[in-house]
């Protein structure tokens, strides 16, 4: 998947792609031709630079709602001739979330788009997902046969058919199959139930990689091997060799966290932190002047991590290092300090920004720093990472720290963040958002109403409009 290209923030599409709530507002005032154009450019080209933390569907599907847009954009994006081609989920995925959402507010329209996807799309498991949670039984029954088809009666296609059971994130559509009476239908379903239960159950009997008889070098080597395949095993090592090593290992341990191979070296190094090493910190502050960047990175994200006294006192010595390790230590600061390293966390948060922009997750512990240590000066570098950053859960971590920072959110950044796309910052708004504004009385009123809302974010508004809550 490509990096999405994201448009300035002072534009109408760069405020849809960050799921700001401006975006929302400035929408709902612009031609509506234009602001359904930008609406369906974000919803078939996934802005989100990570889907697993940033959400946007439920955000979109609410300004669908509030447009009265219709979905053709949507249906030929699915059925283009790209969906065979280009099958992977981050094509459609998106748009199929949202129709699902518009499918939970009565959108037959959606409803039925979605069923005819899971009927023909390359993408048929995610719109079977969303039909699962929102599609009655009739509608499910009815794809039983289209989506069975897709699996030939023979070795492989059960193979897959089983797979695709076993991995279903979803299983109420698989659940009514296998109670189907048609023949061909529930007794097949049944049965790559039952291979799929076996399979996972023989790779658990199965198990690979090192186990206890392992010797230390063992682990080492593995911890190697997989750093050649081009994957970070140090972490599942480093727990391995709390089985496999003993008081009289540690000497080669330590060797191998100054001279190992990159894969034993940040095995070794991660298992000297978490077993409390006395000699850990001058390892780490070793590996940090390493050649290899593997090694260097290891070596920051570890000491990062370590929570004892001895770490946060030698994280203010090396605050302001200008390496990985330094802006490690600003981040241990941000997450473990005291009022008295307000000045290094300012400092870490403005070189951080400076040099790596406002969309880096390396931003995420000292955003929640500066909140934690309620560093006023550190609220325009806030304010700038609210308004720049495409990441919607950093933004949310700024309005958390705006929130503890700057006077001025409640009359400003949290009057928009009631209608930005992450759950979480809507719940913040809800607490600190300024009532003396009609637009967020009527907000508040219509969240409490809305049953696609979290609960937290309908708990929130409770607490300012229920019937104990301050008159609004």
């Amino acid at each position: 998947m490509f990096e999405p290209v994201i448009a300035p923030s002072g534009t109408l599409l760069g405020l849809l792609q960050r799921g700001r709530g401006d975006g929302t507002l400035h929408a709902l005032t612009a031609p509506r031709s234009e602001a359904l154009s930008a609406l369906d450019h974000c919803v078939l080209h996934d802005p989100r630079h990570d889907w697993q933390v940033e959400n946007r569907s439920l955000y979109y599907a609410r300004l669908y709602l509030d447009l009265n847009g219709g979905l053709g954009a949507i249906e030929r994006h699915l059925f283009d001739p790209d969906d065979t081609l280009d099958p992977d989920d981050s094509r459609t995925g998106l748009a199929l979330s949202v129709l699902g959402h518009l499918a939970s507010y009565d959108r037959l329209d959606a409803l039925r788009l979605l069923r005819r996807y899971a009927e023909y799309g390359a993408n048929w498991a995610w719109a079977l997902d969303e039909l699962a949670l929102r599609d009655d039984d009739a509608g499910l029954r009815a794809l039983a046969g289209p989506v069975l088809a897709r699996f030939p009666a023979d070795a492989e296609g059960e193979a897959a058919l089983a797979t695709a059971v076993r991995d279903a994130f979803e299983p109420r559509p698989w659940r009514l199959w296998a109670d189907d009476p048609r023949p061909g239908i529930g007794a097949r379903v049944r049965a790559a139930g039952e291979r799929g239960s076996f399979d996972r159950w023989q790779r658990q009997m199965e198990p690979t990689g090192p186990r206890p008889g392992w010797s230390v070098q063992a682990v080492f080597d593995w911890a190697q091997e997989g750093l050649d395949r081009g994957a970070a095993l140090h972490v599942p090592a480093a727990r391995c060799l709390t089985a496999v090593a003993g008081p009289e290992d540690r000497a080669e341990i330590v060797r191998a966290a100054r001279h190992g191979t990159d894969g034993a070296r940040g095995t070794a190094l991660r298992y000297l932190a978490d077993t409390h090493d006395p000699d850990v910190l001058d390892l780490l502050e070793e590996a940090a002047q390493s050649t290899s960047r593997a090694v260097v990175d290891i070596a920051a994200e570890t000491f990062e991590r370590m929570r004892s006294v001895a770490a946060v006192d030698r994280a203010r010595q090396w605050a302001g290092r200008p390496d990985a390790l330094g802006a490690a230590a600003g981040r241990v600061l941000a997450c473990r300090g005291g009022a008295q390293d307000s000045q290094l966390v300012l400092a870490a948060l403005r070189e951080a920004v400076r040099g790596d922009g406002p969309d880096e997750s390396t931003l995420w512990p000292l955003v929640d720093g500066a909140g934690r240590l309620g560093i006023g000066c550190a609220a325009p570098v806030l304010r700038h990472v609210y308004r720049e950053t495409a990441s919607s859960h950093l933004r949310g971590r700024a309005a958390r720290a705006l929130a503890a920072t700057d006077p001025s959110f409640a009359a400003g950044f949290a009057v928009e963040c009631l209608w930005d796309c992450e759950e979480s910052t809507r719940e913040v708004a809800a607490r600190h958002a300024e009532t003396g504004d009609a637009r967020v009385v009527n907000r508040l009123r219509r969240l409490a109403a809305d049953p696609a809302e979290e609960d937290d974010v309908q708990s929130a508004v409770r607490s300012r409009i229920g019937p104990d809550a301050p008159a609004v």
